[in-house]
């Protein structure tokens, strides 16, 4: 879970600390990002780890940050 922590670092950097990020731990290598109740990136489907930027983009291209 070390990845995801970083990544949920750097996105309350990013977006500032009023963002609702929670990690909530799985098994077998999930790792989902939901924005608003849909999912906006999947580990599983893109078959790999998302960069920090690449969330960030999303995240912004929904218009739910600054």
């Amino acid at each position: 879970m070390p990845r995801a922590s970083s990544l949920e670092q750097e996105l309350r950097s990013r977006l500032g600390p009023e963002i609702d990020v929670r990690l909530i731990p799985g098994s077998g290598g999930v790792f989902e990002v939901s924005l608003d109740g849909q999912r906006i990136f999947s580990k599983s489907q893109a078959k790999r780890f998302p960069a920090a930027d690449e969330i960030v983009q999303l995240v912004l291209k929904a218009g739910a940050a600054p």
